[in-house]
């Protein structure tokens, strides 16, 4: 080792740096600091729907220049009325708009929110059931297309218990996923059931009822994540939380409690301590920037949050 030289070192980075160009990998930050043997630091993304009215490039575009590594799709947002629509060589197409601007594809969430119209996952309807699970299927193999690994179980309208108790509307929900969990790890991808706060649905309210619904299902490709917006009906703080489900937890949503991006409100001091969690547990999964507020326009969500989420990570120890 002491007779290896600066130019040497020159010369290898070098060397490394052609090797990645020659793969066709983009010579970010992130992946340099992977190389390196560098902690890369947390993998953040942004969610489309703020950009609906832009086009699929111009959406990509503005969250690479903001710093994110990933992209979360709404896949209502580019549909009118099925995924079913976008051809193979459209989904190709995105594929290659989103590796051209240096992102990967988180996956997917708002699954079940039309279009199309009329789905419903929890309902005593069995034909409704049906088509239901079988958009779900089609959404699978989309979010597959795109280099997804991630569907995000929120759809509350969708899953709500129409009538029935909310043990039977469980039991559907659990029937429903399990139906597809093994064409879902076909394809490499996680659904992750999302808790909502109960002023959204009666079903699944605390990261408790995601996790006994997830061991109820029994298979690897179904856990759960956590979202900051959604933790009003939980009882411990969400550095707690955090910490107790850890091993469940397989995707993070962030934004300012009710729905305004990051900067907006308190979240650069409130988040702090859930932030150091994650570090210390060395979390490795997508966290995602969702908002509920798009009258700011995509740019300036992306931008202001991004510039939080530095301030977070500059608190922690």
């Amino acid at each position: 080792m002491s007779n290896f030289s600066r130019r040497d070192f020159i010369k290898l980075s070098g060397n490394i740096l052609g090797f990645a160009a020659l793969s066709g990998l983009t010579p970010n930050c992130h992946k340099n600091e992977a190389v390196l043997g560098k902690r890369p630091g947390f993998k953040y993304a942004m969610c489309n729907e703020s950009m609906a009215e832009l086009s699929w490039a111009e959406q990509c575009r503005i969250v690479s220049e903001a710093g994110y590594r990933g992209i979360e799709i709404a896949s209502f947002t580019l549909v009118k009325k099925g995924v079913q629509e976008i051809t193979q060589a459209r989904r190709k197409e995105m594929v290659s708009i989103m590796k051209n601007a240096g992102l990967d594809c988180v996956g997917l969430h708002w699954l079940l929110t039309p279009p199309p119209k009329g789905l419903h996952f929890t309902t005593p309807d069995t034909e409704v059931r049906r088509k239901t699970v079988a958009y779900l299927d089609a959404l699978i193999d989309f979010c597959g297309d795109l280099g997804g690994s991630r569907m995000i179980f929120g759809s509350p309208k969708q899953r709500d218990t129409r009538g029935i108790s909310v043990e039977q509307a469980k039991n559907y929900f659990a029937e429903g996923l399990l139906s597809v969990a093994d064409h879902a790890q076909q394809r490499g991808i996680e659904i992750l059931i999302e808790p909502l706060g109960k002023r959204a649905t009666d079903v699944i309210n605390t990261l408790a009822e995601a996790s006994e619904m997830m061991n109820r299902i029994n298979h690897p490709a179904v856990k759960t994540m956590f979202d900051f917006n959604n933790t009003v009906d939980e009882t411990e703080p969400y550095d707690v939380l955090l910490r107790k489900y850890y091993m469940h937890i397989h995707h993070v949503h962030v934004q300012e409690m009710g729905g305004k991006h990051l900067g907006t409100g308190n979240a650069v001091n409130d988040y702090v301590k859930a932030f150091q969690v994650l570090k210390d547990m060395r979390y490795n999964h997508w966290i995602s920037l969702e908002v509920f507020d798009f009258t700011p326009g995509g740019k300036k969500i992306a931008n202001e949050s991004m510039r939080t989420l530095k301030q977070i990570e500059g608190k922690l120890t």
